[in-house]
Order: C-alpha cells, then sequence, then structure tokens
C-alpha cells in the first residue's frame, strides 16, 4: 500500500485545511492519508480549542486514514524541533509523500535554502544578527537573505524548510510537495471562505458566526467544551507566583527572560498584556507563548533535555484503509505501536498525560475528568 503524509494541528479543522486534504487526495487518489496531528497544545504556545479526540473524530469524518498523535515534547516547540518529531513520525511510518502548504509554493527555492541552512556560512551570520539583538526567526530568515537575496520570513515557508531539513538530515525517502497556502496565517479578518485558523478562534471568543469559514462537520463540533488559551491565565499566573524565583527552570525561558516574567506578571491581568508586556525584539510573540504553556505544563529544561527522538507511535484514529496499511507495516517498525495509554512505561507518554491534566482544567468538572479518564480508556478511534 502506498501512503501520503499531512502534518496538521487542526485548530480547528477549517476550509482551508479541507482544500489542502482534498488536494492530496486529488494528487494521490490511491495513497492512504496519514496524519500527524498536536494534540492540546500547539507549536505556538496555544491551547487546542477542541480536545485531540474530537479532532480525530472530525479528521476521520472528513476522509483520513490514519492519524497519530505528535507528542508534546515536539508539538510545543519551535519548528525545527516541530518538524522533527513530526517528520520522524512519518519516516518510521514509511510515508512516500509529504504535502505540505507553503506561501512560495517554490520547492526548488525551499531546497536550496534548506541545504543552504547546513551551512557554516549561515551559522555564523544566524549568530552574528542574534548578537545584534533580533529574534531567533527573524535572524534566520536575515541570514537567508544575506546569503540567497530572497525574503523567507513567512511562518509555512519557515516549517517547510524546517520539514526538508529534517527529511534530509534522516536521510528519509520521504519527498517533500507542496501546495500554495492560500490566506494570510497573521490576519484577524474575516473575509472570503478561506481564512485563518487565528480569526476563527477569536471570532469564537466574540461569540460571531463562522458557519461560513468551516465544514459543517467542525461546525457541528465548535458548540460546547471549547479551550481559550486565555482561560488558562489565572493558572499560569499561580504558577509563576509560586514559583517566582525557579522560572529559569523551565524550557524555553533563558537568557534572563524570567526577569521581565517576574517584573510584569502581578500587574498583568490578561495573557495578552502579560505577553504585551515582556516582549521586546528578540522575543516573538509566539516564542513567549511557548514559554508560558512550559511553565504551565512544567516542562523543565531537565525533562526536555532526557528526549531527542520519537519513542513511540500512538494512534489515535484509523478507518479500514488505515488499519490494513498499519497491519502492512506493523512488522518492520522499529519503535512501539501504541493504541492503549497503559500500554507502555514511557516518560514521554506520562508527560503526555500530565498535559491532558493541564489542558482539562478549564472545563467543567464532569467533562475535566471524562477527558482525563479518556487519556488511559480511550483506544484510538474507528470509523
Amino acid at each position: 500500500m502506498r501512503s501520503v503524509g499531512i502534518i496538521c494541528e487542526y485548530n480547528p479543522f477549517h476550509n482551508g485545511h479541507l482544500y489542502h486534504l482534498n488536494k492530496v487526495k486529488e494528487l494521490y487518489p490511491n495513497h492512504v492519508v496519514i496524519l500527524v496531528m498536536s494534540s492540546s497544545f500547539m507549536q505556538r504556545g496555544e491551547a487546542s480549542i477542541l480536545n485531540k479526540w474530537t479532532k480525530t473524530k472530525i479528521a476521520l469524518e472528513h476522509g483520513i486514514d490514519l492519524i497519530i498523535e505528535l507528542p508534546y515534547v515536539f508539538s510545543s516547540q519551535s519548528a525545527d524541533l516541530f518538524a522533527k518529531g513530526s517528520i520522524q513520525l512519518l519516516n518510521h511510518l514509511q510515508v512516500e509523500v509529504l504535502v505540505f502548504g507553503s506561501e512560495t509554493n517554490d520547492l526548488t527555492l525551499l531546497n536550496k535554502i534548506a541545504n543552504l541552512s547546513f551551512s557554516a556560512d549561515y551559522d555564523q551570520l544566524t549568530k552574528k544578527y542574534l548578537s545584534e539583538g533580533y529574534s531567533y526567526p527573524k535572524a534566520l530568515s536575515n541570514a537567508l537573505k544575506t546569503i540567497t537575496g530572497k525574503d523567507i520570513n513567512t511562518p509555512n515557508d519557515i516549517l517547510a524548510i524546517s520539514y526538508i531539513k529534517e527529511i534530509k538530515r534522516l536521510k528519509s525517502k520521504i519527498k517533500p510537495i507542496t501546495i500554495k497556502r492560500t490566506s494570510d496565517y497573521h490576519s484577524l479578518e474575516l473575509k472570503d471562505d478561506i481564512v485563518s485558523a487565528s480569526s476563527i478562534r477569536q471570532a469564537l471568543k466574540d461569540s460571531l458566526d463562522i458557519k461560513k469559514f468551516v465544514p459543517n462537520i467542525t461546525y457541528n463540533y465548535l458548540n460546547h467544551n471549547l479551550h481559550f488559551t486565555e482561560d488558562y491565565f489565572p493558572y499560569l499566573k499561580y504558577k509563576i507566583l509560586t514559583e517566582i524565583n525557579n522560572l529559569h527552570i523551565y524550557q524555553t525561558v533563558d537568557e534572563g527572560i524570567e526577569n521581565r516574567i517576574k517584573k510584569y506578571i502581578i500587574q498583568s491581568n490578561s495573557l495578552d498584556e502579560l505577553i504585551f508586556n515582556i516582549k521586546t525584539k528578540r522575543y516573538t510573540y509566539n516564542k513567549i507563548r511557548r514559554m508560558l504553556t512550559h511553565i504551565l505544563c512544567n516542562f523543565t529544561k531537565e525533562e526536555a533535555s532526557s528526549f531527542d527522538d520519537i519513542e513511540y507511535i500512538r494512534i489515535l484514529g484509523f478507518n479500514d484503509q488505515g488499519r490494513k496499511y498499519l497491519n502492512s507495516i506493523k512488522k518492520e517498525l522499529t519503535i512501539p505501536l501504541i493504541t492503549n495509554y497503559s500500554k507502555l512505561n514511557n516518560k514521554m507518554l506520562e508527560l503526555e498525560f500530565r498535559v491532558t491534566c493541564v489542558y482539562s482544567l478549564v472545563l467543567k468538572e464532569k467533562d475535566k475528568i471524562n477527558l482525563i479518564e479518556s487519556e488511559f480508556k480511550n483506544k484510538p478511534l474507528i470509523r
């Protein structure tokens, strides 16, 4: 059986995702579609507006054959680490093709830049721009522009380069394919039929109708138990205030940024206000969000350093095609394939349970218990 991979967060699954999925099926009609999906917290430090089981249902109902969980260790990190975990999973699953969206839609250019990023000149230029006070993404972008003359600063292009770099690093046989990204990642405007996930989440917070911008299947799930990142602020503030002198131990809390957190936490009354107060030229909005998520989930540098590569493949859901594909490759897998939390004694998986417990905090008590119990009770969803 042949397979094609997608890496996504589906926060939530919207018309742009449906367009991407339909293009994948059009390009590879006879391939099993395998999705690597972030579960509770996203690459930009945000909470998933729907829990992973609901997102799995939506993916299955839209015809994805096999859904695999991207562990928090990778899902809540910068582009290179996010790509590392995702590509490793697809590589273990012997996926032949990866289809991703990018703003340039220029695979030749993206490949060229990925190759250049391994060079000493690139490293030296990146360090130079970092020393001048630029944020890491901006330093990377400046280094690439200096070498290539091209402006590469949009998020999906940067993520695409990270995917290609990881494919090359692994010497994987995965073939990268790009589809033109059609919506503005940063825009909060609701116009046309395809808009950003950010704009949909904001509209939901503002109690606006988003039916035009998501498939009916998604819309039907967006009526209860939504997780807004801002709702975690009281828990985050408590965590910071009770560990005010230990913030430096947490993953991505680097270069003295804990001093700014200490300075502004008491006077900040919302997550956005705290981030605005902390933000500097060096620290992007997304980096600060990731940092605060790591504090919230008690994810320390020591713990992060104990993880390097993907240690297991956790199945969230599949249909008959997905099941047949797994049966065709499972004897060749070199890491455990798990369908139940209790089947594996693993620190990375234990962290996932802890993160789910934190993620559930904003729910009513009954829903909170159900979600926490689903972590070890649920077996893969089958369609």
